[in-house]
């Protein structure tokens, strides 16, 4: 058995939890929005058309923040479709996915969700066939009392209070050519500059979140944002940042080290807003906002077969499995140990569509990488402590020198509990870890952890507790860490 030792003190904040980091996202794509969490007529609905079994499992996450409605569908919605009565809703071609858009469900329809799980709105503007225009008259329409035309229209609409949308996405994946409307940076900084000015004139209490660089690989990856920032800075209050990451080499090793590059991709940014904030001699810090991460690769053969314009096909499906929870669970102790600067983040997505959260038209149930996302949701809020980690390395395909273990430590906000998450990505050894505790006494509580299965064990509607957390007892001194395994060690600070 591998020895690693986990020094923790108290002292070594890295920074206040914003709860936002563990938002997630729900766009107008496959079965995320119809057949997932709106399905009337279901037996597992309410009056509303919402599928109670998966607000069960929602609530379950505790999700503070949703981006909607997306993601690439965003670039060519109009938000006035998706308001009003419904039989007054026109039906569309959605561009972005190739699909036909009822339009039945809508901005109305999302934020009562919203309210029956308890979560807020994270909402994307259209610059992609839209403009400032547009996107002003969306926030007038949410956000501004009454007396106005598109605020009493929204009281026609049945909702008398604003809606108080707080976060703003300041249109979606700009750079990527399959986006509609993709711009250059120049471009896109002009158009975000000027939105960001005509909204937050309209309601000066709402944070925006301008379009970083689709992804890392991206061959405008670095300039995109310099220049982007340029424009925007004064006005924004976050960058946006987007990743994927896959197996689909079978690489277990390489794959479960893709946590050293989300790492090296969220510090490249912040190198980047910095230097543009001395560059324009300002005091003002920008924050990243890592509005897409997750695995994705499984569905990839299965969606390049769908046919065009049906309502809402089964894509972007990927069934998760063990290692996949694994990576989740790192990238989650990623997250917060950068969370001075990541002060928002989503799993892409919620329910179906790459999904921590599947549905069939008889029940819904948890992926495996619900799990680590509702630990860290639950035990994740309050300081993040550093954990200086030593133990044993190996050499990825990626990446050389990989501490076979990484871990991150949460204070809670009323600072009785400690909560250490680690991730053991050893395949054949257990790790027996001591640690080096200074400025807390602490007393064990419990042991969750997600282990003893197979890397390829999924969930599914047949076994959903297949992969699932299982709790252990927790002793004083050292803690034996199953190989492959993410791990959540609970004590009360006494």
């Amino acid at each position: 058995m591998q020895k690693a030792v986990l020094a923790i003190d108290a002292c070594n904040i890295i920074s206040e939890i914003d709860e936002r980091i563990y938002g997630s996202f729900i766009e107008h794509l496959g079965r995320a929005v119809y057949g997932g969490i709106y399905q009337p007529g279901n037996p597992n609905s309410d009056v509303d058309g919402f599928r109670k079994d998966v607000m069960a499992l929602v609530r379950e996450l505790n999700v503070p923040v949703i981006r909607y409605p997306g993601g690439n569908f965003v670039s060519g919605y109009n938000w006035e479709d998706g308001v009003g009565p419904k039989e007054n809703r026109p039906v569309r071609l959605d561009l972005a996915w190739f699909t036909t858009e009822t339009n039945e469900f809508g901005m109305q329809e999302f934020q009562k969700w919203l309210e029956k799980v308890g979560s807020n709105m994270m909402m994307a503007v259209n610059l992609g066939t839209r403009g400032p225009d547009s996107a002003r008259n969306l926030v007038e329409y949410a956000n501004f009392p009454s007396g106005t035309f598109l605020s009493d229209l929204r009281i026609s609409h049945g909702r008398k209070e604003p809606y108080g949308i707080k976060t703003w996405c300041l249109g979606n994946e700009m750079d990527g050519p399959w986006q509609m409307g993709a711009k250059t940076a120049d471009e896109y900084g002009r158009i975000a500059a000027e939105a960001a000015k005509l909204m937050k004139w309209t309601d000066p209490n709402i944070e925006l979140v301008a379009c970083g660089s689709s992804n890392s690989h991206m061959p405008t990856y670095g300039s995109w944002e310099s220049t982007v920032l340029s424009h925007v800075y004064d006005h924004v209050d976050y960058i946006s940042m987007h990743e994927y990451y896959g197996n689909p080499d079978d690489d277990t090793p390489t794959f479960l080290s893709e946590t050293e590059t989300m790492d090296k991709f969220i510090k490249s940014v912040v190198s980047i807003c910095d230097r543009i904030k001395e560059e324009k001699h300002s005091d003002k810090t920008m924050y990243l906002s890592f509005d897409e991460w997750n695995v994705w690769y499984h569905s990839l053969d299965h969606d390049a077969k769908l046919e065009r314009w049906g309502r809402a096909p089964h894509r972007l499906e990927d069934v998760y499995n063990f290692e996949d929870a694994l990576l989740v669970g790192g990238l989650l102790i990623t997250l917060i140990k950068n969370s001075d600067r990541v002060r928002m983040a989503c799993l892409a997505q919620l329910v179906n569509v790459i999904a921590p959260i599947m549905t069939d038209d008889d029940g819904a149930w948890p992926q495996t990488i619900y799990h680590p996302y509702q630990l860290t949701s639950r035990y994740g809020r309050g300081s993040a402590l550093r954990v200086d980690v030593d133990c044993a390395s190996y050499d990825s395909k990626k990446h050389m020198h990989v501490p076979y273990l990484d871990s991150v430590a949460v204070l809670s906000e009323s600072g009785v509990e400690l909560t250490v998450f680690v991730l053991n990505r050893n395949l054949e050894e257990d790790v027996e870890a001591e640690f080096d505790i200074k400025g807390l006494s602490l007393r064990p509580i419990v042991h969750v952890a997600l282990e003893g299965c197979g890397l390829k064990d999924v969930n599914d509607s047949r076994n959903p507790d297949r992969v699932k957390p299982v709790e252990k007892q927790l002793r004083e001194g050292s803690v034996v860490l199953s190989k492959a395994s993410w791990n959540v060690l609970r004590y009360r600070v006494v």
